[in-house]
C-alpha cells in the first residue's frame, strides 16, 4: 500500500511504541534471569519475602488477600495458604480473553490449567471486597511501577480497585534502581517487596 514504509517509521517514532518495545526487550532479558534460578533458591527467597508480608499490618488485618499461582520460577508465596488458609481467603486469578476475575482458592483439587497455562480455581467468581493484592511482576522499580507479563491483564484488573492496597514481590534482580518504562495505563503498586527489603 502506498506510504506504507512512511507510515511505518512514523508509528515507530511515537513514545508509547518505543516505550512498549523498552518494556519487552527488558522482560525478556528478566524472565530469562529468573527461569535459570534453582529450587533451593526459589524457596529461599520466596520465605524471605513471605516472612516480610507476614509482617505488614496490611496483611494480618486482611481477611480477603488476592495472590497469583507461580510459575516459570515466580516467586512461590503458597506457604501462605497452608498458614492462613483457616484464617483467610486467598483469591487467584482466572483470565478470559480479554479480562481477568478472580475466584476463592478451595485446595489444589479444584485447580485446573486455564488458558494461559497457569493454574486456576474451578471455584465460583468472587466479586466481593478485597483488602489486599500480592502482585507478581516481571520488573519493578523503587517507584513502586510494574511491567507485567505483557497481557495486561492485571493492568486492568487493578485499576477496577484503586483503594485497595497493592504489594508487588520480586527478587532482587527485579528491582531496578532506575525508572522502568511505562505508560498511563501501566499500574503501579503500593509496596515491593524483596528478599532483602521492602520499599514503600
Amino acid at each position: 500500500m502506498l506510504f506504507d514504509s512512511q507510515i511505518h517509521d512514523f508509528l515507530s517514532w511515537l513514545p508509547w511504541v518505543r516505550i512498549r518495545r523498552e518494556q519487552s526487550a527488558m522482560r525478556a532479558i528478566v524472565e530469562q534471569r529468573r527461569r535459570i534460578l534453582t529450587k533451593d533458591e526459589v524457596a529461599a527467597d520466596s520465605a524471605r519475602i513471605i516472612a516480610q508480608i507476614e509482617q505488614m499490618s496490611a496483611f494480618r488485618e486482611a481477611h480477603v488477600v488476592m495472590m497469583y499461582y507461580p510459575v516459570h520460577n515466580e516467586v512461590d508465596l503458597r506457604p501462605l495458604l497452608e498458614k492462613y488458609g483457616d484464617q483467610k481467603t486467598f483469591l487467584f486469578p482466572v483470565t478470559h480473553r480479554y479480562s481477568m476475575e478472580v475466584r476463592p482458592y478451595d485446595g489444589e483439587d479444584m485447580m485446573r490449567k486455564g488458558r494461559l497455562g497457569v493454574p486456576e480455581p474451578q471455584t465460583p467468581t468472587y466479586k466481593g471486597h478485597i483488602d489486599l493484592m500480592l502482585v507478581p511482576g516481571v520488573v519493578f522499580d523503587r517507584h513502586c511501577n510494574r511491567i507485567g507479563r505483557g497481557g495486561g491483564y492485571y493492568d486492568k484488573f487493578l485499576a477496577k480497585y484503586p483503594n485497595v492496597k497493592k504489594v508487588g514481590v520480586c527478587y532482587a534482580f527485579q528491582l531496578k534502581k532506575h525508572e522502568i518504562p511505562h505508560i498511563w495505563r501501566d499500574r503501579k503498586v503500593d509496596r515491593v517487596v524483596t528478599p532483602q527489603q521492602t520499599i514503600g
